[in-house]
């Protein structure tokens, strides 16, 4: 069901999500999550609070146009998953898959205009929970437009604040 929403460019409606989400964190509650873009709306945060506490929240502030031409430059690999960008990760040449040779294709939900509509879609609906978990004092805001900027910021934040797990081998 929520195939049918991302391919159109929608974000997914918060029933469909949610009890996706639930479901898969009820199943993982003596584990440790990394959730990348969940909870995006308030009736999501909400119901993430009725299963756990979040121990950090992080928000990354990248203007809307590095975000729309980025997004827009990513060509895909259908049968494999392989994702190309036409700025840092193009394909050797133009609009084929490197290991295949098969055409790429761009999502719906990568063109210019599908990119643009679920931004500004996003920002409206992301800035109540992000103000929410502000007040909470466990958010965490990184600005910038380069990766290679920004992640020293955010590992050293993740350092800081999570345990590491060792693996059983370290034992």
């Amino acid at each position: 069901m929520a195939k049918q929403y991302i391919e159109k460019g929608l974000l997914v409606p918060d029933h469909v999500i949610t009890r996706l989400m639930m479901s898969e964190l009820e199943n993982r509650r003596d584990q440790h999550w990394l959730l990348d873009g969940f909870p995006r709306t308030l009736v999501q945060a909400e119901a993430l609070d009725r299963i756990c506490d979040l121990d950090l929240v992080i928000t990354l502030n990248i203007p809307f146009e590095t975000l729309k031409d980025r997004l827009s430059r990513r060509w895909i690999h259908p049968p494999s998953g392989r994702v190309y960008n036409l700025d840092f990760n193009p394909p050797h040449v133009h609009g084929i898959d490197d290991v295949t040779g098969e055409p790429l294709v761009q999502q719906e939900d990568d063109k210019p205009e599908a990119v643009a509509a679920r931004l500004r879609q996003y920002k409206d609906v992301a800035k109540p929970v992000i103000e929410l978990y502000k007040s909470r004092g466990v958010l965490h805001q990184f600005s910038g437009t380069e990766t290679n900027k920004i992640w020293p910021y955010v590992y050293t934040l993740l350092s800081n604040k999570i345990t590491p797990i060792q693996s059983k081998e370290a034992y």
